[in-house]
């Protein structure tokens, strides 16, 4: 009997990788000290001082959702933490839900708040670092807690930072803060210009009409459940980056040996061939998330 080491997990199951260890994954992000970065997502952005991660996230899931990274106050005297943020992504290539952009992601989750939660401010557009952000808060009059959301869509993903504190005060001293986080110009809404660091982005392209060669994975176990996969296509139209959101070894293997199979034709922007990011749903999609039919949050 093998021995598992202290302090490791193993888990079984289906799971995030990638195909090279060169491309930094939406799910790679770091703390270090108070400052947390994530290269794919061009995110650089400093908590207050003494504030630190409090657990790792899970993997992405099947649905494409993220957690980036959970960060947290000091804890106080009483053994709480005066406040936590949150920072998520959705991958919009292939969510269940309703929504194709973060302010729509936004509307979404303010229109299906459950009862016990109150709006304090409808969904408005504002401007952090220089980036377009939507931002709306809402509360839990029983708890006492406050939550601020503030969204924006980098490379097809809706990224959100999620502040909540009891202290109203603290929430907007955080949300000012936001002010000095660094996002790259480049990692826009639609991805990059293609011929830099990050490619253009754009939904649905793996199509009949945008492709040359293709040979399709037999999927033999697990082949009901889905594979969201991420492939980054090269000027010359083969894939050179495959991301596995969540699968399970056998279907990573099968996938991969066939995508490296595929050619494009390539993209062109202004006459120019260039890197495209897309995204590809293999065995069974998840089902379509409706609006939440329950009550609705109070607006007052």
């Amino acid at each position: 009997m093998t021995k598992v080491p202290t302090g490791v997990i193993l888990v079984k199951g289906a799971w995030a990788s990638a195909s090279d260890s060169m491309t930094p994954p939406p799910e790679g992000g770091s703390m270090t000290g108070n400052v947390f970065t994530d290269e794919y997502f061009g995110i650089t952005y400093a908590a207050p001082k003494d504030w630190t991660e409090k657990d790792k996230g899970p993997p992405p899931s099947d649905r494409g959702r993220y957690v980036l990274a959970q960060i947290q106050a000091p804890h106080t005297p009483t053994g709480a933490a005066q406040g936590h943020i949150l920072v998520t992504a959705q991958d919009m290539f292939c969510t269940p839900l309703p929504t194709k952009n973060a302010l729509e992601l936004v509307a979404y989750q303010k229109d299906n708040l459950q009862s016990h939660y109150k709006l304090e401010v409808a969904p408005k557009q504002t401007t952090i670092a220089g980036r377009p952000f939507t931002f709306f808060a809402y509360w839990s009059p029983a708890a006492e807690m406050h939550w601020y959301v503030l969204a924006t869509e980098i490379r097809c993903h809706a990224v959100e930072f999620i502040l909540t504190s009891r202290d109203t005060k603290l929430l907007e001293s955080l949300f000012a803060d936001m002010n000095r986080m660094q996002l790259l110009a480049e990692a826009s809404p639609s991805g990059g210009e293609g011929d830099g660091a990050f490619p253009v982005c754009i939904k649905d392209y793996a199509k009949d009409e945008n492709l040359i060669a293709r040979v399709d994975p037999i999927l033999t176990d697990h082949r009901f459940s889905p594979v969201p996969v991420r492939i980054i296509i090269d000027k010359s139209g083969k894939v050179k980056h495959i991301h596995f959101l969540s699968a399970y070894p056998d279907q990573e293997k099968v996938i991969t040996d066939a995508l490296l199979q595929w050619k494009f034709k390539p993209y062109l922007k202004d006459g120019q061939p260039v890197e495209v990011e897309t995204g590809i749903m293999f065995g069974r999609a998840p089902p379509p998330l409706a609006p939440f039919s329950g009550h609705k949050s109070s607006t007052e």
